[in-house]
């Protein structure tokens, strides 16, 4: 009997916070402000997505639409909050940093800074009262333009700091087929100047060259997926001599159509390289698994041990921008849950 993955402690690095919510929730919100959700939120659920082609992406950011237009007031935002720090305890996660950009929310609420500061003292609430100590990550977007991006950025500075209820990062979503990154460079030297983690998105939709780009250009502490690496040899190893940590989302990867099957996911070239591996869900309300399915779909389809996915929970944690009494006591545990029986663990509800 494999240990429970369920019980394994964990850093959750990459979680987008639309993306966080529950199904059940986005359709209560809907129903509270009188708005029409798509089917594939409803009686379709859960969606067919792909992100092959400009068609596929086009859907699924019209569903993940969809569900940020429900969150129109300060209690929906602290929900989420507050239902992203319950899901991730529930699967064994110490450390969260959800990503947001307070943009969306901003008409709702009066202004950006408003809504940021609910969610960091949402955030700081749940951790308070919960086993998940939650931060946040501040998200700019591809699509806007990369002055809006310095804007965030400047924003994410003022509310740095290095525990629950702070900003510790700064990062960079949406289509990376969209903008050039080099032209973001300066918001992330804004960032890189507070303190924070550089944590843009590149290598799932596009290929090895993103993933080399983001390298020179931003000289992240992360990257975001990075999976499309291992397409060329020579930026294999240049990320694994960067000493760059990747945020892998093995399901997100296969339900956009990246990867045809789980098998194919390429964690494990990954992982043999020496690169820092933090597992990521990415976007459940989508996609349809939390975090706990990462390192499930790690162990069967990609063979992954005990002791591989302790290392992997140990890359979590080490990539975080956790305090260092959270991670000695994150990475204490892992120890502990591997040095536990197999057997007197009792059954992964995972499973």
């Amino acid at each position: 009997m494999p240990r429970p993955v369920t019980d394994l402690p964990k850093a959750h690095l990459h979680l987008h916070f639309t993306g966080s919510m529950r199904v059940e929730t986005v359709r209560e919100l809907a129903e509270k402000h009188h708005l029409h959700l798509p089917d594939a939120l409803t009686t379709g659920y859960p969606p067919q997505l792909s992100a092959r082609d400009e068609r596929g992406w086009f859907r699924f950011q019209r569903l993940y639409d969809a569900a940020r237009a429900c969150v129109r007031d300060e209690a929906d935002l602290r929900r989420i909050v507050r239902e992203a720090a319950l899901d991730d305890a529930s699967e064994g996660s110490r450390w969260l940093e959800i990503q947001v950009d307070p943009t969306s929310y901003a008409p709702f609420v009066g202004g950006i800074t408003p809504a940021l500061e609910i969610v960091l003292d949402e955030a700081a609430a749940a951790s308070r009262e919960g086993s998940t100590q939650v931060a946040v990550v501040v998200a700019a977007s591809r699509i806007r333009h990369p002055l809006d991006a310095r804007t965030l950025a400047r924003l994410a500075a003022q509310h740095a700091g290095e525990g629950a209820g702070t900003v510790v990062g700064f990062g960079l979503s949406n289509d990376e087929r969209r903008g050039q990154t080099a032209d973001f460079a300066p918001a992330f030297a804004i960032a890189r100047r507070a303190g924070l983690a550089l944590v843009p998105h590149a290598g799932e939709l596009l290929g090895p060259t993103a993933v080399e780009s983001t390298l020179e250009a931003i000289r992240p502490d992360r990257i975001g997926h990075g999976v499309r690496s291992v397409e060329d040899p020579r930026v294999l190893e240049l990320v694994a001599e960067s000493g760059v940590a990747l945020e892998v989302c093995p399901r997100s990867n296969v339900a956009l159509g990246v990867y045809g099957s789980n098998a194919e996911v390429p964690l494990r070239t990954i992982v043999e390289h020496g690169i820092p591996v933090a597992l990521g869900a990415d976007d459940p309300l989508l996609f349809g698994s939390r975090l706990a399915a990462q390192y499930q779909l790690a162990r069967d389809a990609l063979g992954f041990t005990d002791e591989e996915l302790a290392t992997l929970a140990r890359g979590s944690v080490t990539a975080s921008r956790a305090p260092a009494e959270v991670r000695d006591a994150v990475l204490a545990d892992i120890d502990t849950w591997l040095a536990t029986p197999p057997d007197a663990a009792g059954p992964d509800p995972s499973l």
